[in-house]
């Protein structure tokens, strides 16, 4: 049986630290103002019974993705692989961002900067001679993994989360859910019973998704209350 792989979110046990968006910003090179891990809050009621809500959000990995069918590119230049992840090939992208257009969850970006140079591991020297730097910013190399031989995107091309696919391919865990510092992002095979998200959802069938009535069929779930009122213990 070919994996399902997705995430489920127990919001009982986020702390709303944001440790999960700085992590994928810096295991996957992720740019100034682009963020493939993000969060929503919401503040709801009237001082002094004031509720705040804090959801981490990332790629869905939809199994009825919306931005696939629109890319105009044969082979599609966004696609499902082996394991069902909705993934990038920038060396097929054109840059015309229907994708972007398309997803209800606004979580895909276009790349249109121009790449800094000291991302580049050939310009790290003459960037640390020029500065008189004793170290370049911070450049993940795992990333070339899975992007085409090359850890940076290229200008003109549309990205967005991939669960870490680099490191599925090692046997890791995404990053986000590495770093977590109270074990609320767990990830792992929807279609293995055993695994700990299938598990989670048995034990909390209650369990929600964004935006469901797009169909789209998200892969992100979210179980128990950010704000613990009736969370199950």
């Amino acid at each position: 049986m070919s994996k399902r792989y997705g995430m489920v979110i127990d919001q009982h046990k986020c702390t709303g630290c944001g440790a999960c968006a700085m992590a994928c910003k810096q295991e996957n090179n992720v740019q100034d103002g682009h963020f493939w891990c993000n969060y929503q809050t919401e503040i709801s009621g009237t001082f002094p019974d004031v509720q705040y809500t804090y959801t981490p959000t990332f790629c869905n990995h939809c199994d009825n993705a919306p931005c696939i069918p629109v890319c105009p590119v044969e082979p599609k230049a966004i696609f499902k692989n082996k394991d069902g992840l909705t993934l990038m090939d920038s060396d097929r992208c054109i840059g015309c961002q229907a994708c972007q257009r398309r997803c209800p969850y606004g979580v895909i970006w276009f790349h249109e900067q121009v790449p800094l140079a000291f991302w580049k591991s050939e310009d790290a020297k003459d960037v640390t001679a020029r500065t008189g730097a004793k170290h370049f910013p911070y450049y993940n190399p795992n990333r070339a993994m899975t992007w085409n031989g090359t850890g940076i995107r290229k200008q003109g091309v549309v990205e967005k989360c991939s669960f870490c696919d680099h490191r599925l391919e090692v046997g890791k865990l995404p990053f986000c859910a590495e770093r977590c510092p109270t074990g609320a992002i767990n990830f792992g095979d929807l279609n293995d019973p055993e695994s700990n998200v299938s598990k989670l959802l048995k034990e909390y069938p209650d369990a929600r998704r964004l935006k469901e009535e797009t169909g789209a069929e998200p892969r992100v779930y979210y179980i128990r209350s950010y704000n613990k009122a009736g969370a199950k213990a």
